[in-house]
């Protein structure tokens, strides 16, 4: 489940991981914790410069489809909320009220994946570079693979070890 935050840590970092260090539970789940894999699981990545992604994720969010990202830096930060069915805030004496979160990824990224799909096909067409390649993909993987290791052998993972290079 964390394969997609790698890949977006990747970017944002703008210099590839370094060593992950990773912690997994089975705390909601009992059927993924039989299928080997987990439903909670934090990960610390570190860069050769110090820049560090924490990604936090659980499989069971009862509330709604939370996914959320901040950036702090020495200059300030930036967030990105969650997505909601609405954009209407209730105040009252009561407190406060918004409406329920997307609760389906592919509710939450129908316009992400047309231009997913749109950029693809316009490289394609123009016979330029699409904007990821498999490289992209083999070091989210490379990634995913030393997060594994870390929980298994509960240690920062160098990305060498699993790249071998």
């Amino acid at each position: 489940m964390t394969i997609h935050d790698f890949d977006m840590a990747r970017w944002l970092l703008g210099e590839e991981p370094q060593w992950v260090m990773a912690a997994a539970s089975v705390l909601t789940d009992v059927k993924i914790g039989e299928l080997g894999d987990f439903d909670s699981v934090n990960v610390i990545l570190r860069t050769p410069g110090g820049r560090q992604a924490v990604i936090t994720n659980s499989r069971r969010a009862s509330y709604g489809y939370d996914q959320r990202i901040e950036v702090h830096g020495e200059k300030g930060s930036v967030a990105a909320a969650n997505t909601h069915e609405a954009k209407v805030q209730i105040a009252t004496s009561d407190g406060f009220q918004k409406p329920p979160l997307l609760n389906f990824f592919m509710t939450r990224y129908t316009s992400a994946y047309a231009n997913e799909i749109a950029a693809f096909v316009a490289a394609l067409n123009d016979g330029t570079v699409p904007p990821t390649s498999g490289e992209d993909g083999l070091k989210a993987l490379a990634l995913a693979e030393a997060a594994l290791l870390s929980v298994r052998e509960k240690r920062a993972v160098d990305i060498s070890e699993v790249l071998g290079r």
